[in-house]
């Protein structure tokens, strides 16, 4: 096999990328023993709270701990607490780090490289000067974007009406039935409103920017 076959995937290490250069045969893409690993000696150290990736464990998000009773990192799944050094290792003689950080392209590069249940699709919408990223299902922002249109419409209803009351161009009973029906519809909107707020805020939480609250 050539060179021509072969193809990089960048994984992010925060200070440094963690370039894997992965074998390609012809119509598939497959890992090798011939897969080499190559890191910055600069890499930045993980520490309790942040986000990471471990792939040989699972395809999930888990959020490391400081385990004081081992004197290392951890993170916990089913009952049971994996463990690691700063530097993402298992060992100090491990080739290269088994943890990530948790950004898109680093889903991206290890759904490539090891597979997964099924494919994601990343599409990042971030800035050169982001620093933080929350990943959430497509479903999750066409729901919100779904509910910001409805309030947006009954936003609107609700100005129509008021337009109507101040031109005197329905009757005083027209104007309490529509009362009724305007305070029905703010007190369910509000509900639905709310309801999408306290889903939003549980990554928020995790976030610099905090929860968003009154």
């Amino acid at each position: 096999m050539t060179n021509d076959n072969k193809t990089n995937l960048k994984v992010d290490h925060g200070q440094h990328t963690q370039i894997i250069q992965e074998a390609i045969m012809p119509n598939s893409i497959r890992t090798t023993s011939n897969t080499q690993i190559t890191t910055n000696s600069t890499q930045a150290g993980f520490k309790a709270g942040d986000i990471v990736l471990c792939p040989s464990v699972g395809f999930a998000a888990y959020k490391l701990f400081n385990d004081k009773e081992y004197g290392c990192l951890g993170f916990a799944l089913n009952g049971k607490t994996y463990h690691y050094r700063d530097d993402g290792k298992v060992s100090r003689d491990d080739s290269a780090p088994s943890l990530f950080y948790n950004t898109p392209a680093n889903r991206q590069a290890i759904n490539t490289l090891y597979g997964s249940k099924h494919r994601i699709k990343t599409i990042d919408c971030t800035d050169a000067d982001d620093d933080e990223v929350i990943l959430m299902p497509s479903i999750m922002l066409s729901d919100i974007a779904c509910d910001v249109f409805g309030a947006a419409e009954v936003m609107q209803d609700i100005g129509q009406l008021l337009n109507l009351i101040y031109r005197e161009d329905i009757s005083s009973n027209q104007v309490k039935s529509m009362a009724r029906l305007v305070h029905d519809t703010t007190d369910r909107w509000h509900s639905i409103l709310n309801h999408r707020l306290d889903t939003l805020n549980k990554p928020l939480e995790q976030t610099g920017f905090g929860k968003v609250e009154g």
